[in-house]
């Protein structure tokens, strides 16, 4: 088996961590797997030399689009502020679009989903992006089905996903595909990246999803629930605790963080689901009690609408402790 030839498409004013995560999955690959069967990365831009990314870093990029010639095995697209720049680059997009025909998968990191449905290459499919630009490629691409909960997103040969980090996601789920569970692991590990995530998963974490209360009490009351997850945490209690009524207290927490008192608790309860699933033995019934779902059939029924996977799937793909 020879190495995978691997072209990242950079634009100006690209997002560096759209590159910088997936290629050094790529790369790092290199240590679990035989000699010459891991990936050849390159990167290429409209013009070979030197591109600045929107933090002022400047990347080199080996080849212009042009001289990036012969078959591909996976094209990945980053994204980025200069996105529509890159869109509207008719010579970029025809690069594109004929590039495609000779990969055999292509993807795109945060808003490179939008030169990619540029191409037409996401007409007919399932597609993801920044959960911020989601609303922006539904509605300039009404024929792609944007899927905005999905951290990324596999159709087909096509695989896109959402911002930033979730293209490490999407890298590794792509090292899976090619070497199997355990390298990928690996690879995580090696990378210290905090869980393997898998595509289904909805993009926020609690800490990304809920605002940091302006509040004092409300901060509190976020604390509080963290160590009180076996309790019933009802919204009268957590009013009480605030210092407010049931009413006013509901109000300012969806204002403050943008989710109901409910709706954080449960996003609490399936981020530490998740976390002893990754990193203990413990046992599902035990999991579901320690964090509040008192029956593993109601760990089991949230867990899978939230995450699209069972308790017990997701414990045998991300587990850290095997």
């Amino acid at each position: 088996m020879t190495q995978r030839r691997v072209v990242f498409l950079v634009f100006p004013q690209f997002q560096v961590l759209d590159l910088a995560g997936p290629h050094e999955v790529f790369t790092q690959t290199e240590r679990w797997v035989p000699g010459g069967e891991g990936y050849a990365v390159e990167i290429v831009a409209g013009r070979a030399g030197a591109v600045r990314a929107c933090n002022g870093i400047d990347v080199a990029a080996g080849s212009g689009v042009q001289q990036c010639e012969g078959p591909l095995d996976t094209l990945v697209v980053v994204g980025g502020p200069g996105d529509r720049e890159a869109a509207d680059d008719e010579e970029l997009i025809g690069w594109l679009r004929e590039a495609a025909g000779r990969a055999r998968r292509i993807a795109s990191v945060c808003t490179g989903a939008f030169l990619l449905a540029r191409a037409g290459l996401l007409d007919g499919r399932r597609a993801v992006t920044h959960w911020a630009a989601c609303e922006r490629l539904a509605r300039a691409h009404p024929d792609v089905t944007v899927t905005p909960d999905q951290i990324f997103v596999h159709d087909g040969p096509v695989w896109t996903s959402a911002g930033i980090t979730a293209g490490m996601d999407l890298a590794l789920a792509m090292v899976e595909e090619d070497h199997g569970p355990e390298v990928s692991r690996a690879v995580a590990r090696m990378l210290v990246m905090f869980v393997q995530r898998p595509g289904g998963q909805a993009q926020f974490s609690t800490q990304l999803a809920a605002q940091r209360p302006t509040r004092k009490p409300l901060r509190d009351v976020q604390a509080w629930v963290a160590d009180h997850l076996a309790d019933d945490l009802t919204v009268r209690m957590l009013a009480d605790r605030a210092g407010m009524s049931e009413r006013n207290f509901t109000r300012v927490f969806r204002a403050e963080t943008g989710l109901t008192p409910a709706a954080y608790v449960e996003t609490v309860r399936i981020e530490a689901a998740r976390a002893l699933l990754e990193t203990t033995d413990t046992t599902i019934d035990a999991i579901a009690r320690l964090c509040g779902f008192g029956f593993a059939e109601t760990l089991h029924r949230r867990f899978k609408h939230t995450l699209g996977v069972t308790p017990g799937q997701y414990r045998h793909h991300f587990s850290r402790t095997g």
